[in-house]
């Protein structure tokens, strides 16, 4: 997939419309949210950013991933949560401000952090003098592809927020067909090494993703937060934004292999998050 016009030009594309989705259900205020409610996003933020990272270290090491599918899945544990976790909250009657100030933060915040998760897992996973961090250029890329599209919703939104409102609906349908698409793809041109490891990459994404929406729920709830940001933060930490680490994999680290984690990912959370969100509304129905 190296070099060619679906990496290069339809991949960084399709992030961007994705992204510019998130950006229409954002405003100025969704950031300002932290002030008024510091201890929920301090917790969401903690467990995405340092304990996931932690948890699914352990369960490369657990199950014995090879380098390059361990790198893969630490690249998706540092990618932020995903467009559609904003969906799976609001269905699952969680607290979606919360949710849409937890997507917005950690979106701009791993830009910084998911570098240094992949630098730190290539010396973790593979000999200290193979790391190979991802070039100065190539940050600045995955920012503008990132940032930008996100301002760019953000201002459609302030100007006119009834159309913000119509198409981001039509723009996370979109974002769910490309998304889709772009893991088979990622799947195709890698099968031999999927069907060599499918059963460990499989068992890794199915583990990680239970334990990340069981640590996102219990964690806040441990701590005195209630049910509807519990949600929130599940949804948060369980949907990562797969299409971004796909294309990290892709364009930045140059390596399809690395992208098989987050493709099969793409896969797994979307039925995870669909049982978890039914058990929620159960849930909420009988209270």
């Amino acid at each position: 997939m190296e070099g060619s016009t679906v990496t290069n030009v339809l991949l960084p594309g399709a992030l961007a419309l994705i992204m510019f989705g998130l950006g229409l259900s954002l405003t100025v205020e969704d950031f300002w949210r932290v002030v008024k409610m510091p201890k929920a996003v301090l917790v969401g933020l903690f467990a995405q950013m340092f304990l996931l990272t932690f948890v699914c270290a352990m369960v490369c090491k657990w199950l014995a991933l090879p380098p390059d599918l361990a790198i893969g899945m630490m690249l998706l544990a540092a990618a932020p949560g995903g467009a559609s976790a904003n969906v799976f909250s609001h269905l699952a009657h969680g607290d979606l401000a919360l949710n849409i100030t937890l997507t917005g933060i950690n979106s701009v915040l791993a830009l910084v952090t998911l570098p240094v998760i992949v630098s730190l897992s290539f010396a973790y996973f593979k000999a200290a003098d193979q790391v190979v961090p991802p070039p100065f250029a190539k940050i600045v890329e995955v920012s503008l592809v990132v940032l930008l599209p996100v301002a760019a919703g953000m201002l459609v939104r302030a100007r006119a927020q009834g159309f913000a409102s119509r198409a981001e609906r039509l723009v996370r349908v979109i974002s769910v067909v490309v998304l889709a698409t772009f893991s088979v793809i990622a799947i195709g041109k890698n099968s031999e090494a999927l069907q060599e490891h499918i059963q460990l990459v499989g068992a890794a994404c199915v583990v990680f993703n239970v334990l990340s929406m069981a640590i996102g729920y219990a964690l806040p709830r441990a701590l005195g937060l209630s049910a509807a940001q519990a949600i929130a933060v599940a949804m948060e930490v369980g949907i990562h934004n797969a299409a971004l680490a796909i294309y990290i994999a892709i364009n930045v680290l140059g390596d399809g292999v690395y992208a098989i984690p987050a493709a099969v990912y793409s896969v797994v959370m979307f039925v995870t998050a669909t049982l978890f969100t039914g058990w929620m509304a159960r849930k909420s129905l009988r209270a």
